[in-house]
């Protein structure tokens, strides 16, 4: 009988705690990574969000400046928390891949329209009928975007543009049109079918300082592998001796997941010292 009691107080002083646990005073409050910026934007005649990471202590009055790494399909909801967080953990010291870096995400309103150059495909028209502004676009980053990231945090002269698909298409047109525009590209499985494979047919700007570039593409069949090795051989080609050039084939990946390894692979290959890579 004394042993039922005993374990009837247990139960009771158990229920006790748990109502009075549930009773902890709490508080919540914003989880913040960076911040959001509205631009209204002369060229495009339209309001453009910018997503911003700034590296942990970041001081808006300090001293130190840091390289800008610019993302295309930058939407929160696309891909800015995923390329922020490979950013956060490759500069930290006991990984040391890249330097600490703030990541400005470019959000869409409409990727077709900003990521295309006009096509003479009537598929291409039918298919993407808001397309073939790019240029627009591409005068945004350069005249709007890349200046007021430039007067509004402590950067580096360092500018690394980040692109996959529809966005690798436009890196490709950058580096081809406005190289200077950005010393690093990680161009990733672009859409180099648009306009019948124009691209191929246009000679890169040159540029006189050093570049890094480095493409990847998954296994997305044999004709895109076989269109990005023609986009690599026609780099080589043009090679003066300043780019460091880079080509990965991701086998084990697809269209949909081969990002994030190949933008790790593309950090260890553009930011890491020599002699960390041995």
């Amino acid at each position: 009988m004394k042993a039922h009691f005993l374990y009837f107080l247990l139960i009771i002083n158990a229920i006790t705690l748990a109502a009075q646990d549930s009773k902890l005073t709490h508080q919540t409050e914003p989880l913040s990574i960076g911040e959001k910026v509205t631009l209204r934007s002369n060229i495009l005649k339209e309001n453009r969000v910018l997503n911003i990471y700034l590296p942990h202590g970041y001081d808006a009055t300090g001293n130190t400046s840091y390289p800008v790494i610019y993302l295309l399909d930058g939407s929160i909801d696309e891909d800015f928390i995923h390329i922020s967080g490979l950013v956060q953990f490759g500069s930290f010291s006991w990984i040391n891949i890249l330097p600490q870096s703030i990541v400005v995400g470019i959000s869409n309103i409409d990727r077709k329209k900003d990521f295309t150059w006009p096509s003479k495909s009537k598929l291409d028209q039918d298919e993407f009928p808001t397309s073939g502004h790019s240029t627009p676009f591409i005068n945004f980053i350069d005249k709007e975007v890349q200046p007021y990231i430039d007067n509004n945090y402590n950067t580096s002269k360092t500018k690394t543009l980040i692109g996959q698909s529809l966005g690798g298409l436009l890196a490709s047109e950058i580096l081809f049109k406005n190289p200077d525009m950005f010393d690093n590209y990680v161009i990733i499985s672009p859409s180099l079918w648009w306009d019948d494979q124009s691209l191929y047919n246009d000679t890169p700007k040159s540029y006189t300082g050093q570049k890094s570039i480095y493409i990847a593409v998954g296994n997305e069949g044999a004709r895109a592998k076989e269109a990005m090795q023609r986009f690599y051989d026609k780099l080589v080609a043009l090679n003066t001796g300043n780019t460091k050039l880079y080509f990965k084939f991701f086998e084990k990946q697809d269209h949909g997941d081969v990002l994030h390894l190949a933008v790790y692979d593309a950090f260890e290959k553009i930011f890491k010292k020599e002699d960390q890579k041995k």
